[in-house]
């Protein structure tokens, strides 16, 4: 690593923070105090949002120190196998972040400290063991942002209200879905590195329709939840026509091309749900919170989202100035 200046080490660790992801997890823990809390707290919404931020950084940290070795086949642009950064630094850095989630989440209501270390133990899990083992690690995957959810609800009350509980399979059902969209762009490189995902297993047809049925089940439920909140119900539906518009031609875009999407096009499709789920949690946001209020939060970060992508999401995924290794079709 001497060869490498400080500017490009920092550079490593913002590409590792994976900023186009950054704000979703903190939305969705936001979405769970509004939906918990009787008067807004600006302290306990501050953790209910930083909380899973700190957590969704950690985990990739952890995540890439994990799959450092497929990395180094399929990826060796990445910082670690790339060697801009060193994997015990990773370590390091997962580990400080993943303590000040908990210590954080500590101070404010301890009975929710389970939900941290079980959402950064979860992810560990997944990328250590569950990522190569078919379906259940996309749903292994899935579970976290349920938890997240969850965990912002304890924020405003000791224990997670049974009204934002029933809003959990809406966010399992669809990161998991948007989880199996991932996979589509990574079929060979898994299948390099002996990672048997639900992908390499299924094919990439069975896996696309599979997270099309969850993507739809997520939607379903969100709409009957915002239908039973007691008030905003009209502004929630109205950013959940938008949500599905957008999951709608995410998941149109793998059936449009023919025989099945190449690697680019399923990045392509997952760059779409990376937005969609953004609107998908500020629509939970808005019955407590107001449209007006809801989009002066939302397109900053919407705006931070799409530049980030589209400057660095692909150069991450891809090795430069390279095609995908082989077309991920449907078999």
């Amino acid at each position: 690593m001497g060869e490498h200046g400080p500017g490009s080490t920092l550079v490593a660790h913002v590409r590792t923070w994976r900023p186009y992801t950054l704000w979703y997890a903190g939305l969705v823990g936001a979405a769970g105090y509004v939906l918990a809390a009787d008067r807004l707290v600006v302290t306990r919404a501050a953790v209910a949002w930083a909380v899973p931020t700190l957590v969704w950084i950690a985990a990739h940290y952890l995540g890439d120190y994990f799959d450092r070795d497929l990395d180094a086949i399929s990826k060796p642009q990445r910082p670690i196998p790339a060697g801009l950064i060193r994997p015990r630094t990773a370590v390091w850095c997962g580990a400080v972040l993943a303590l000040a989630a908990a210590a954080t989440t500590a101070a404010v209501n301890y009975r929710a400290l389970l939900l941290t270390v079980a959402a950064v133990g979860g992810a560990m899990a997944y990328n250590a063991f569950f990522k190569a083992r078919g379906l259940a690690g996309n749903l292994v995957r899935g579970s976290l942002t349920g938890g997240a959810l969850v965990f912002g609800s304890m924020m405003a009350s000791a224990w997670p209200p049974a009204g934002v509980v029933l809003f959990v399979p809406v966010f399992w059902a669809h990161d998991t879905a948007s989880n199996l969209v991932g996979t589509l762009r990574d079929v060979s490189g898994d299948r390099a590195g002996g990672y048997a995902t639900f992908a390499v297993r299924r094919g990439a047809r069975t896996a696309a329709r599979t997270a099309t049925g969850l993507y739809a089940l997520a939607i379903a439920v969100a709409t009957a939840g915002v239908l039973t909140l007691p008030d905003g119900r009209v502004g929630g539906l109205v950013a959940l026509l938008v949500a599905a518009g957008l999951g709608g031609g995410a998941f149109g875009m793998l059936y449009a091309s023919g025989p099945g999407p190449a690697e680019r096009l399923s990045l392509r499709s997952h760059e779409v749900l990376v937005v969609e789920r953004m609107v998908l949690a500020a629509a939970l946001l808005v019955p407590g919170l107001g449209g007006a209020t809801v989009l002066a939060i939302l397109a900053p970060l919407l705006a931070l989202t799409l530049v980030s992508q589209q400057t660095m999401r692909s150069r991450y995924e891809f090795p430069h100035s390279t095609a995908p290794h082989v077309p991920a079709t449907f078999s």
